[in-house]
């Protein structure tokens, strides 16, 4: 197999998420929301493996005629932003006006952040909550809380967007990557897991959601606060 043909196959997987965005679209409006999160879980590991490939194989040299950030974009949208903010809505989590407002200002906000061209930090971070609904929104059918509670994290988390806030990368973030890496592996393996079970209250699974979540949530901050020391030469 020749080096193009190797990452031509990166962005056809990547595509393939558009294909898992379609799935989960359909079990949302048939309201079956495990099947639903279990293709957006699917979509989240794709999504994860294409990035290191995409760089391994350098498609933008190898594959130029396909533009592998946009079409990660478009599928980030539709499996990150779109149809987790569809769920909170059609699901009733938030009802009355604030399901309203909860669509509104996810996907606004998220459009405006995608397009962002301060979106990385140097370090290969994000520049403020990421946008990743998707997980929040697993988490919020997982724990079924208060809705004010769930709203004043939609609140907090689009406003967090624009802050000067670092959000890491599992993956390409290097500081902490050898516990960030496998703390992503296991929120997969347990978003995985809840959906399988559909979000049954008693699960084990709800507990290693929220420990992971507040940990890729807030590790990014924690860099923050605490400077990098410099290594000697």
């Amino acid at each position: 197999m020749t080096l193009t043909t190797k990452a031509l196959s990166v962005h056809l997987l990547t595509a393939t998420g558009a294909v898992f965005a379609m799935l989960a679209l359909l079990a949302a409006a048939q309201e079956q929301w495990s099947v639903m999160f279990l293709w957006l879980v699917v979509a989240f590991a794709v999504d994860g493996i294409d990035g290191p490939l995409a760089r391994k194989y350098d498609v933008s040299t190898n594959a130029p005629r396909f533009d592998g950030v946009l079409l990660d974009l478009i599928i980030d949208y539709l499996t990150y932003v779109f149809i987790p903010a569809f769920a909170l809505f059609q699901s009733g989590l938030l009802p009355g006006w604030t399901g309203w407002f909860a669509i509104i200002v996810i996907t606004f906000a998220s459009a405006m952040y995608f397009a962002d061209t301060r979106m990385k930090t140097a370090d290969k971070s994000f520049h403020g909550f990421p946008g990743c609904w998707n997980m929040l929104v697993l988490v919020l059918f997982a724990i079924e809380p208060n809705f004010w509670v769930s709203l004043a994290l939609v609140a907090a988390l689009a406003w967090a967007m624009f802050l000067p806030l670092k959000f890491i990368h599992p993956v390409r973030t290097k500081r902490w990557r050898r516990v960030s890496l496998p703390v992503a592996l296991a929120w997969t393996f347990f978003a995985g897991w809840a959906a399988w079970v559909d979000f049954y209250p008693g699960s084990w699974a709800h507990w290693g959601l929220m420990a992971t979540s507040v940990y890729l949530t807030l590790v990014g901050i924690v860099q923050q606060l605490i400077p990098e020391r410099a290594t000697s030469k």
